[in-house]
């Protein structure tokens, strides 16, 4: 070696450590700075041999061994150890990883990259590797090698811009992270691994060596669970405030403690699903999660990974599907993270014009670039297929459709063709869709989408985006726009309640009370509504009934279902105290109500995303604020009836007419007394059809109508 050479190494510098560290050409090389003496331990006879000092700031040389061979080295502090040889072990990625990598088609990255406990030649360790094409020299630094970049400089796999490395002797449960040089030789700060599957818990941001999870079977269970006729219900929850241990200085629930709490919770309330806001990893417990930087990487907040994979076996065992907060919008700008992850905006457009997103402070990805929109796409079906999760609601899609979006004239870069649509966002998303629906046909994609934007929940092949379901954000802010006026005011606005029947079957749609309405200002679902105490309770019960009435798949924010009180704190549990008043208890026994009704009614369900399964009754009684419509099941029968009374006062002799004469019974009343409403009307009655002509239908119905209540009825032949 020349001294230029060594003086490289010595100054953790050199391109291609493995061409001069190793064996090579009858020469055994070993760079171990701190050491002051290294031994060849011949590993078939036992025998060792000193090796000969070449450069005091840690190289020593000795002939090759005929066969293998280990190292003891003698540190300055007396320690010694006994280790192999990094340098002589071949490449960790084969051939045809390189090559799909290269070319953005490989559909299990994290089967490539990151870091991975396998054994090669016999020997233990983990193989290393990480994406940093314009870096000019990138090593692995950890508890293992006392984070000392000289120590484990990595190969460049220069066809695919990858570094390299196999170290022996690593395993699962050591911290690591990346020590770079930018393409100008200026070191970088410590870089966390993209592909880490695990994680130190914040404010500690060291990746963690994981063993990669093996794949979860598919289910048709859950595939039926899942159908576009299946009964959809969604609980969302934020994790890390949906209940704390006060006794335990307020700390949150680790997995399997919500696999023993929320579960069997969500189950008995006869909800289908749990929506876990973003568990990946993230460094600000203020952003929710909603800013990660752990694509591949569950938080650390709630226990080791190996934990989420037991909280989906235990949901799917109760019934619940499990749908995960995915966000491929944006990302934080933390120095340790993917910001000029090599020297250069290597996963960020490097225009802030494209690349820096003004709403959130953060960066936005790259879409162009294959590398980019691999790990993206990858990070999907790592969700899904090594922790079982049934599907992927994906933040903030409108924020990717469109180059303007939140942005002033003069901030946005047009696409190829003048236009405003961020053609590669478009094009990423539907690969990720088609990838989902290859590889895991089982599982669902929901779009948190607010724009007019076409066919988001119709197949790529049809020309749509190719999610199953897209947030009907539309109808949440009409309908809560109307129930928080005075009902002295709703005749004059009574189109916001009737609008979103106009649209309801461009899309596949879910109706959200989500997380968004009840936080910053907005106030909880509760205190939204007008009117005292009472008032409030009934016109949140009626509010519900219509909404599980409505077309649409369901979704509810944790404490909407008993009422929550305050906004929602991220930082704190929700308030359960409130179930000891028999106004919350008693909504939160409507909404396990209305779930089981909901369910086990197919005229509820079965034709949700078709107008084939709804037929308005009245919708122009703007006067009484009165609402009613039939739902109908796959059979095309209209077997229940909603009316939904938004006004405080009793309509007696209402007479409505109905498409099926015979009887209707009552099956749900929100004025009930079992949830402390006033009880009026006679629950459970059954009234049966009169050959009067009303609605433009020869049989009617007449019905005495709550008080700002929803009653439905089943038709009983």
């Amino acid at each position: 070696m020349t001294p230029a050479e060594i003086d490289a190494l010595s100054e953790a510098r050199h391109p291609d450590p493995f061409a001069v560290l190793g064996p090579h050409e009858g020469v055994l090389r070993v760079w171990r700075p701190g050491a002051t003496a290294v031994a060849v331990v011949d590993a078939s006879a036992w025998t060792e041999a000193m090796m000969r000092v070449t450069d005091a700031r840690g190289l020593f040389e000795t002939p090759t061994p005929e066969a293998g061979y280990r190292l003891r080295v003698t540190w300055a502090d007396g320690a010694v150890s006994t280790e192999d040889d990094a340098y002589r072990f071949g490449p960790v990625l084969t051939p045809l990883d390189v090559w799909l990598l290269s070319e953005g088609s490989h559909l299990r990255p994290y089967e490539a990259l990151g870091a991975r406990p396998i054994e090669m030649e016999g020997v233990a360790g983990t193989a290393f590797a990480v994406w940093a094409p314009n870096a000019s020299r990138v090593s692995v630094v950890g508890d293992f090698n006392t984070w000392d970049g000289r120590r484990h400089p990595m190969r460049l796999r220069r066809e695919c811009g990858i570094w390299e490395i196999f170290i022996p002797g690593v395993t699962a449960g050591a911290h690591y992270k990346y020590e770079l040089l930018d393409r100008d030789g200026h070191l970088l700060p410590l870089k966390a691994d993209p592909l880490a599957r695990a994680s130190e818990l914040r404010p500690a941001n060291a990746s963690v060596v994981a063993a990669l999870r093996p794949v979860v079977a598919p289910s048709e269970a859950r595939r039926a669970a899942n159908a576009h006729g299946a009964p959809v219900s969604i609980y969302e929850v934020h994790l890390a405030s949906w209940r704390r241990r006060p006794e335990d200085g307020h700390r949150w629930l680790d997995w399997d403690e919500l696999a023993d709490t929320l579960v069997p919770y969500a189950a008995d309330l006869g909800f289908t699903h749990l929506e876990l806001l973003p568990i990946s990893e993230h460094p600000f417990d203020g952003s929710w999660g909603y800013q990660s930087l752990g694509a591949y990487c569950p938080t650390a907040r709630y226990g080791d990974p190996d934990g989420l994979r037991r909280f989906v076996v235990r949901a799917h065992a109760a019934g619940l599907g499990v749908l995960v907060d995915w966000v491929p919008a944006h990302f934080p700008s933390d120095e340790w993270g993917l910001a000029r992850f090599d020297g250069t905006h290597l996963y960020e457009y490097a225009d802030p014009r494209e690349g820096y997103h003004p709403d959130w402070d953060t960066l936005i990805f790259n879409y162009a670039r294959r590398e980019v929109r691999n790990y993206l796409a990858g990070s999907a079906l790592y969700w899904l297929e090594r922790f079982g999760a049934d599907g992927l609601r994906v933040d903030a899609v409108a924020s990717m459709l469109y180059r303007d979006y939140s942005r002033q004239p003069d901030a946005w870069i047009p696409n190829v063709h003048g236009g405003r649509e961020n053609l590669e966002a478009i094009s990423l998303l539907k690969r990720v869709n088609e990838v989902i629906g290859g590889e895991r046909p089982e599982a669902i994609t929901v779009a948190e989408e607010s724009t007019a934007f076409p066919a988001v929940s119709r197949p790529t092949y049809a020309g749509g985006l190719g999610f199953h379901y897209k947030w009907n954000m539309g109808w949440m802010h009409d309908t809560l726009a109307y129930m928080s006026r005075d009902p002295i005011h709703r005749p004059y606005h009574h189109g916001e309640m009737t609008f979103g029947l106009i649209y309801a079957f461009t899309e596949q749609f879910i109706l959200p009370l989500s997380h968004d309405e009840v936080v910053h200002g907005k106030r909880s679902l509760l205190h939204k509504m007008p009117g005292d105490r009472w008032q409030q309770f009934a016109n949140l019960r009626a509010f519900y009934g219509f909404m599980w009435g409505h077309p649409g798949k369901k979704l509810l924010f944790m404490g909407g279902e008993f009422g929550q009180g305050a906004e929602w704190n991220h930082a704190q549990s929700l308030d359960w105290h409130l179930l000891q008043y028999p106004e919350h208890a008693g909504l939160q026994r409507l909404v396990r109500d209305l779930n089981h009704l909901y369910g086990r009614t197919p005229a509820l369900h079965e034709c949700d995303t078709s107008a084939d399964g709804f037929e308005w009754i009245c919708h122009d009684d703007e006067a009484r604020s009165l609402f009613s419509f039939v739902r109908k099941g796959s059979d095309g029968l209209p077997r229940v009836l909603v009316v939904s009374n938004f006004a405080p006062v009793v309509h007696q002799g209402l007479r409505l007419g109905v498409p099926l004469a015979g009887r209707w019974r009552e099956c749900l009343n929100t004025d009930s007394a079992a949830y402390s409403g006033s009880n009026t009307g006679t629950p459970f009655a059954e009234a049966s059809t009169e050959p009067v002509a009303s609605h433009g239908r020869p049989q009617s119905l007449v019905l005495t109508v709550p008080p700002l209540a929803t009653v439905f009825f089943e038709w009983r032949g």
